[in-house]
């Protein structure tokens, strides 16, 4: 297999950009980015850093992350497994990247930028609900905002209702697979969230 050697042959390869594509493109929220970001319940937070690179999706009952200004989203961290995969990236590396989506739209918002984690007290009583905070914030810094084409959504059919999960396997078989020893359906009686598909 013969890898493309460069950026000039990859280029050379796709052709020019529409300028469309380039039109999309902002530094900060506009009235229009920052609706479809209020929208969105769910993101995915794309991170690099000294052991590689980690895609972890997001999620809220309300907005997933707050806008603090123009060029500066919050996203807080609710407790979860502890593994930090992402903010140990944050820390060293602070390159982010975000998709939004919302459920129904076949476009996807994109921000990248940089980012801090902070355990600001302050700013975390910011997120207080029923008595609970988030362990830290993530701040970001929006270098660029642009809208992503339809076609990769609209091709996976992603929100057209069906149920393709009948087969697939469960968090408990994934630890599993990895612990012979571990008892994944005491596990999945557990966490039955983690089992089976939530009802839509």
């Amino acid at each position: 297999m013969q890898p493309i050697a460069d950026i000039a042959e990859l280029e050379a390869h796709y052709g020019t950009i529409s300028q469309p594509a380039r039109d999309k493109v902002t530094p900060r929220l506009t009235p229009l980015y920052r609706q479809w970001i209020d929208a969105s319940r769910f993101l995915i937070l794309a991170t690099v850093g000294p052991e590689g690179t980690d895609g972890s999706p997001r999620g809220d009952d309300g907005p997933v992350v707050r806008i603090a200004d123009d060029q500066t989203l919050l996203l807080p961290d609710w407790r979860g497994n502890n593994r930090l995969d992402s903010l140990r990236n944050i820390v060293a590396d602070g390159r982010v990247s975000l998709l939004f989506m919302v459920p129904g739209s076949n476009n996807v918002v994109r921000v990248n930028g940089t980012a801090i984690v902070t355990a600001d007290e302050a700013t975390r009583q910011g997120f207080e609900r029923n008595g609970k905070t988030p362990a830290t914030v993530t701040v970001v810094t929006i270098g660029e905002v642009y809208f992503q084409c339809a076609k990769a959504i609209m091709r996976s059919r992603l929100w057209s209702g069906e149920d393709m999960s009948a087969q697939l396997p469960t968090a408990g078989d994934f630890i599993k697979e990895m612990n012979a020893t571990f008892d994944g359906e005491a596990y999945d009686r557990n966490y039955p969230e983690y089992a089976k598909p939530l009802t839509w």
